[in-house]
């Protein structure tokens, strides 16, 4: 309490003894401002200031992953008449993936093209990516239930997954397919490794 005491006195005691100052007015013939910068101040700002700008998005920016992008479609059409021609030299998994990439770009246009999404699907069991083989196939199965191309990938993406879920629905699949034709070796042959998955 004393502190406090202490403390309120001794504002109003400097409050009491304040010094105000006289205001004086200006002579007229004081200049109220100095001479203005020309522009040639603000133009090495403004050089470091893009110089930092176009390096902080060259190092995080997306541009690495938008020339690969545009490339992967740019080459789409060589790589699709390389992988459907036999003669051809085969795709490394390199020009898979950028198969893969551009016809995924292709389908964001053309979503209802059936033998793209077959492509799509045959790519993506190729490279292993589970997600894509499924979702391709699901999509060209779905435009066309009777596609047989379309029906067995979807039944083999679906009977390779790790989802218990996936087998099941590929298996029921596959029984509609057997008992629509009996005599496709494709067909049995996948029926026959899903009933072996699905008893392991």
């Amino acid at each position: 309490l004393a502190a406090i005491v202490a403390g309120g006195w001794i504002i109003v005691a400097r409050t009491r003894r304040r010094v105000r100052l006289r205001r004086e007015p200006l002579p007229a013939d004081t200049p109220v401002c100095g001479a203005r910068a020309g522009w040639g101040v603000y133009v090495p700002g403004a050089v470091i200031a893009l110089a930092v700008g176009a390096g902080s998005y060259a190092l995080t920016g997306s541009y690495q992953q938008v020339r690969v992008w545009q490339q992967a479609t740019a080459q789409t059409p060589g790589l699709l008449a390389r992988a459907l021609d036999p003669q051809a030299q085969p795709l490394n998994e390199e020009e898979m993936a950028r198969l893969a990439l551009g016809l995924r770009t292709r389908l964001q246009n053309d979503a209802g093209n059936v033998e793209g999404w077959l492509m799509l699907g045959r790519t993506g069991m190729v490279l292993g990516n589970a997600g894509t083989a499924t979702g391709a196939y699901a999509n060209a199965y779905r435009l066309d239930p009777e596609n047989r191309d379309a029906a067995l990938g979807y039944a083999e993406a679906l009977t390779r997954s790790s989802d218990p879920e996936d087998n099941r629905r590929g298996g029921e699949l596959l029984r509609r397919l057997v008992s629509r034709d009996h005599t496709d070796i494709r067909v049995l042959s996948l029926y026959a490794f899903s009933a072996f998955e699905q008893q392991r």
